[in-house]
């Protein structure tokens, strides 16, 4: 069956959709066929390249699937209401998503911001989703992107007690940007982190490594070096 994986994070800019390239490129790399799907990108007007135009230049020519866009960068239910348009439901998403699971080997659906970010004044969220794709007969797990530096356990941990709340797996966390010269705490959070997630650290994306020199014959290397094994690389903490 097909694999459908949820990219959420901690917390907003913090990696999430270089991760998702570094997931989708390994995933092409082992012969899979990947779909990439943004369910609401706010902050861009229409016709403006997203997130998922980074994606492309980083791991190239996948299938790709927007579903909302919003022009202020605000959370999707906000921004939806300030421009008057109609928000993105989580049952949306998963037809969108078990649609895609029907040619596709690997699905990854990137949140905004963190799990709980609403995408409307009732309180919907990307943690939602898994419930409405159980009813269509396909399950999902969660990859959660974190930050390194000090304060990142408790939003961390907070997140995985959120998804397991709601009996939603954690396939593992990944650090979002690690700096060439990390600190103790950073150097400490690699034992903490898989800790306090009770889930295990699956990789850490270098910082700045998808300038805008970055191609997908030079990214590919990059995101095998520093995803584990588990997600197609050879990375260890």
């Amino acid at each position: 069956m097909s694999t459908i994986l949820l990219v959420t994070g901690t917390n907003t800019e913090i990696g999430k959709t270089v991760t998702t390239a570094a997931v989708a490129a390994l995933a092409v790399a082992d012969g899979r066929k990947v779909a990439v799907m943004k369910p609401a990108q706010t902050g861009m007007a229409p016709g403006e390249p997203g997130d998922l135009e980074d994606v492309r230049r980083l791991a190239g020519e996948l299938t790709f699937s927007e579903l909302a866009r919003y022009p202020e960068p605000l959370a999707p239910g906000t921004a939806a209401a300030r421009a008057g348009m109609r928000p993105i439901t989580p049952a949306e998403i998963a037809a969108e998503a078990a649609r895609l699971a029907q040619t596709h080997d690997l699905v990854l659906v990137e949140g905004a911001g963190g799990l709980l970010v609403r995408f409307d004044a009732e309180g919907s969220s990307l943690a939602d989703v898994p419930a409405e794709l159980a009813k269509l007969g396909h399950a999902a797990e969660a990859l959660v992107v974190v930050t390194a530096a000090l304060g990142t356990l408790n939003l961390t941990e907070l997140t995985a007690e959120a998804l397991r709340a709601r009996n939603i797996p954690l396939r593992g966390i990944v650090i979002g940007g690690w700096p060439q010269e990390p600190d103790l705490a950073m150097r400490c959070n690699l034992l903490d982190l898989p800790l306090v997630a009770d889930a295990p650290l699956l990789g850490a994306l270098p910082t700045a490594c998808a300038g805008p020199d970055v191609t997908p014959e030079t990214f590919l290397p990059i995101a095998r070096a520093s995803l584990a094994p588990a997600l197609g690389g050879t990375w260890s903490p």
